[in-house]
C-alpha cells in the first residue's frame, strides 16, 4: 500500500512538473509584451513627445501591468485582430485612441500641459505572432519659465521606459503602471548617479528571467536535469553567467553584433542540445562546460538585444550593465532554486530518479525547444 501511494504521488509530481514545462512554451510562440519607451524633449517653448508601444494590447484595453503575453488575458482575441490589421485600416483607430490617453498621461512642465496628437507611425502587419511598435507623437506648448518635467504612467499600461532627450546628462528612468516620474530638470543634469542607474537595473534584469525569459528558464532547468547536486551546477552556471556576461557587454556596446533572426533560432537549438546531452550523458564532462559557455555567448547576445530597448544611459553604462547582469543571475538562481525544491530536494538520491523524471522531463524541454526552433525559422 505505501509502495502504491509512493508512486502515485512520484507521478503527480512528475505530471505537474511536464505540464508546467509544456505550458511554459505557448508564451514564447504567441503575443510578448514588450515594454514601452516614452522619449521627451523641451525646446523653444514646446514639449515634444513621442510614445513606442504595442498599441494593439491598448486598443484592446488589455492591462499590462505584471503580464508578459497577450494571450494570459481574456481579451486577446481582441489583440489579435488588431494586430491583424494593415497600417492604413488600424490609423484612425490609433488617432481616436491616442486623442483620449493623453488625458491619462497626467504630464506637467511648469504645470498642466495641454497635449495634443501630432501623428502615429504604425509598421506593416508582420509577423502576427510578434508584437509591432508603433509609433506616437504628442507635442505641447509649455511656459518658458517651466524648469521641471513629471510624468504619470497610467495604471494597466505595463512597463515604461522614459527617456529625456536634448540635453547632457539626459534623465533614463523606468516606470510600472501607476507610478510617477520624479521631477526632471528640464536642462538636463538628471540622469541617475552610479548606485541608483544600478538598483533600478536589477529589476529589468530579473523580470528577463521571471516571468518574461521563458527560453532562458527552459535553458537553465536543462542544466539542472543533468544533475541537481551542487558541483555540476555550479560548473555549468559559472561557464554560462561568464560567457553570457562578455556577449552582453559587447553586444550592448556595438562591439559584436549579430541578426536576431539568427540569434533567437539558435538559442532554441542550444535548449534542444543540453536537454537532449540529459538524455545519453550521466554526468558532468569537461567539454560539457565548454558547450555550455558556447551557448552562453548566444544567450548574451539576446540579453543585449532585450537590454538595448531599454537605451542604456551613456553616463551609467557599466553600473546599469552589473544591475542588469545581476538581476539576470537573480532570476536564474530562483529558477534552480524552485527546480530543488521541487523535484531535486525529494527525489535526486532516488534510484530512479534519472529515468522516471529527469530524462522525461529533458525530452519535454528538448521538444519544447525543437517547436521554437521551427517556428523561429519557418513562422516569422
Amino acid at each position: 500500500m505505501a509502495g502504491t501511494f509512493h508512486a502515485m504521488h512520484l507521478k503527480l509530481r512528475l505530471l505537474a512538473l511536464l505540464s508546467s514545462l509544456w505550458c511554459l512554451c505557448l508564451p514564447a510562440s504567441a503575443h510578448e509584451v514588450t515594454p514601452s519607451i516614452a522619449d521627451f524633449s523641451v525646446a523653444d517653448g514646446q514639449l515634444t513627445m513621442e510614445f513606442r508601444l504595442n498599441v494593439e494590447a491598448f486598443l484592446a484595453g488589455i492591462d499590462l501591468d505584471g503580464m508578459s503575453d497577450t494571450d494570459e488575458s481574456e481579451l486577446s482575441s481582441s489583440y489579435d485582430s488588431y494586430r491583424a490589421m494593415g497600417s492604413a485600416e488600424l490609423e484612425p483607430l490609433v488617432r481616436d485612441f491616442a486623442v483620449r490617453w493623453i488625458e491619462s498621461l497626467g504630464v506637467t512642465v511648469g504645470g498642466p500641459v495641454d497635449l495634443s496628437f501630432e501623428g502615429a507611425r504604425i509598421p506593416v502587419i508582420g509577423d502576427t505572432d510578434l508584437p509591432r511598435a508603433t509609433h506616437i507623437l504628442f507635442a505641447g506648448p509649455v511656459p518658458e519659465s517651466a524648469r521641471d518635467f513629471q510624468m504619470t504612467w497610467p495604471a494597466g499600461a505595463g512597463d515604461l521606459v522614459l527617456r529625456q532627450q536634448g540635453v547632457e546628462a539626459p534623465y533614463t528612468g523606468y516606470l510600472k503602471g501607476g507610478e510617477t516620474s520624479p521631477a526632471i530638470a528640464l536642462a538636463g543634469g538628471a540622469a541617475l548617479g552610479p548606485w541608483a542607474t544600478f538598483q533600478s537595473y536589477i529589476p529589468i534584469g530579473f523580470e528577463h528571467i521571471l516571468p518574461y525569459g521563458i527560453d532562458h528558464i527552459l535553458f537553465v532547468l536543462g542544466l539542472f536535469f543533468l544533475s541537481p547536486r551542487l558541483r555540476p551546477l555550479v560548473w555549468q552556471i559559472s561557464a554560462f553567467t561568464l560567457a553570457h556576461t562578455l556577449t552582453l557587454a559587447l553586444g550592448t556596446l556595438g562591439v559584436v553584433r549579430m541578426n536576431p533572426e539568427i540569434v533567437e533560432p539558435l538559442i532554441a537549438l542550444s535548449i534542444v542540445f543540453v536537454a537532449l546531452e540529459n538524455v545519453f550523458i550521466r554526468r558532468l564532462y569537461p567539454w560539457r562546460v565548454v558547450v555550455v559557455f558556447g551557448f552562453g555567448l548566444l544567450h548574451g547576445l539576446g540579453f543585449a538585444t532585450v537590454l538595448g530597448e531599454y537605451g542604456l544611459p551613456t553616463a551609467q553604462f557599466i553600473p546599469a550593465l552589473v544591475g542588469f547582469n545581476i538581476g539576470v543571475e537573480i532570476g536564474q538562481l530562483t529558477v534552480i532554486a524552485i527546480a530543488f525544491l521541487t523535484v531535486g530536494l525529494w527525489f535526486r538520491d532516488r534510484s530512479w530518479y534519472r529515468g522516471r523524471i529527469a530524462i522525461p522531463a529533458s525530452l519535454v524541454i528538448a521538444g519544447i525547444g525543437m517547436y521554437w526552433c521551427v517556428e523561429r525559422v519557418y513562422l516569422t
